[in-house]
């Protein structure tokens, strides 16, 4: 394709509600030992648990955001995020409800009458998402996280603070159509297309790069000339959480020194003392792909922004 044809645009799959992403509610991630995967956010991250009622904890991301590790499946070996949820402004149930059910997105109600009414819905790939009110976890981390979980620390804790998030990797059958999707209804914006992914931003709440297959490519949904079918890879397979402070050896080191796997990523712009985008990848106990960088809200783009096509 040329450069023309792989980044237009495509029919919008709906019209736009006008809705705002004004908090997150929650990331969910599914884990075989979830008090395992708590306690080594806690001690790397500066997580603080809210709950823990035995088949999951809730934590707090600092004061913006909850993370819930739920038990998986005797047969899932490894970590994997099963959905997420938004507060969404404005907000009145029954119109948001009407206005779902007039796209064709089968809202299921999730309310736990103390004042939080949600919906779940499914994106293009089936993906769940969890759209509501300020009423949830965005209400509770108001108070502090006081909980005590039943697991020891695995290590020292480092005394960051997670303050931002900086961006989801989100793995998507058609691109172009999920931007379209969550753009129309969350109201995020797009940066720029690269005609194999975009970054959008999700308000004030972080980044996500929706990446995957093209639908303005001739040979998209056409299997390959050996005849078999192209796996589909739709999955948010790392997050990368912006840490405070920020200091490329530090970080290196306090990785290092708790035995964990310190892999550089710069997005390909140079020395890490150097770039513009500064991370590390590692691995957590239940081997989901970590990556911690020096975006905050202020330097969001700093990613985008260095490895963007010269234009």
């Amino acid at each position: 394709m040329t450069k023309e044809v792989a980044t237009a645009p495509i029919r919008p799959l709906f019209a736009p509600t006008g809705w705002k992403t004004a908090a997150l509610e929650h990331i969910s991630f599914q884990v075989p030992d979830y008090r395992k995967e708590a306690a080594f956010y806690i001690a790397l991250m500066g997580w603080k648990l809210r709950s823990d009622d035995g088949r999951q904890a809730v934590l707090d991301i600092g004061n913006w955001g909850s993370a819930i590790f739920k038990a998986a499946p005797p047969e899932q070996t490894s970590a994997l995020v099963d959905g997420f949820g938004f507060a969404m402004e404005p907000w009145d149930a029954r119109t948001v409800d009407a206005e779902l059910r007039k796209r064709n997105l089968g809202p299921v109600p999730d309310h736990n009458g103390r004042g939080f009414e949600s919906f779940h819905v499914k994106d293009p790939d089936g993906f769940d998402l969890q759209i509501g009110n300020r009423n949830g976890l965005v209400k509770a981390r108001q108070t502090p996280a006081s909980a005590r979980l039943e697991a020891e620390l695995p290590f020292e804790p480092t005394n960051w603070q997670t303050v931002w998030l900086d961006h989801f990797s989100f793995g998507a059958t058609n691109y172009k159509a999920s931007v379209s999707f969550y753009s129309n209804l969350l109201g995020w914006k797009d940066t720029f297309d690269e005609g194999s992914q975009n970054e959008v931003l999700m308000g004030d709440v972080g980044d996500a790069i929706i990446r995957g297959g093209n639908p303005n490519d001739p040979n998209f949904g056409k299997p390959p000339a050996n005849g078999k079918a192209r796996p589909r890879n739709v999955r948010i397979d790392h997050i990368s959480f912006g840490i405070q402070p920020w200091d490329s050896d530090a970080v290196k080191e306090a990785l290092e020194k708790r035995s964990l796997r310190a892999q550089i990523d710069t997005g390909n712009t140079g020395d890490i003392h150097q770039a513009a985008y500064k991370s590390f990848h590692t691995r957590t106990p239940n081997q989901y792909n970590l990556q911690m960088s020096c975006v905050t809200r202020d330097t969001r783009l700093i990613g985008s922004s260095s490895m963007k096509p010269a234009q």
